[in-house]
């Protein structure tokens, strides 16, 4: 018997903002909100849930984990430390073009002493790390 990995849990003062943050980086949708947290994915639940629609999405979940969630719960602290768990992407065209994209989005670049690596370090606009990685474009 195995789990699944379906949702990870970020801290947040704005639950809203970085939801809407995170969808634009991300291409994912709302799925359920609260008044205490919003959760995204790239991937709709069904409109309703049925014995046949609740069957239908066990099944898929054995067969193929799907991407996780992200969900965003009011916290009353700040962050104040460096993140133990952090958030990777993977642009899917120019490294650079991206790094901007999310510039404007409300990311800044941080400098949390990584040195000369190929990847740039930033925080969302609760100052949380992540990483922009190498691009998946496809060579030519």
């Amino acid at each position: 018997m195995t789990s699944r990995f379906t949702e990870i849990v970020i801290d947040a003062h704005d639950v809203r903002k970085m939801a809407a943050f995170w969808t634009a980086v991300l291409d994912y949708k709302i799925i359920d909100e609260g008044d205490d947290l919003v959760e995204i994915a790239p991937w709709d639940y069904p409109d309703e849930w049925t014995e046949e629609s609740t069957q239908d999405w066990k099944a898929k979940v054995r067969a193929r984990p799907p991407a996780p969630t992200i969900v965003f719960g009011t916290v009353p602290e700040g962050k104040t430390v460096k993140n133990r768990l952090h958030i990777d992407v993977s642009p899917i065209a120019s490294h650079e073009d991206e790094v901007e994209r999310l510039v404007k989005l409300g990311a800044t670049r941080a400098d949390i002493g990584q040195g000369d690596v190929h990847w740039e370090v930033m925080r969302d606009p609760e100052g949380n790390e992540f990483c922009v990685l190498r691009s998946v474009e496809a060579s030519r």
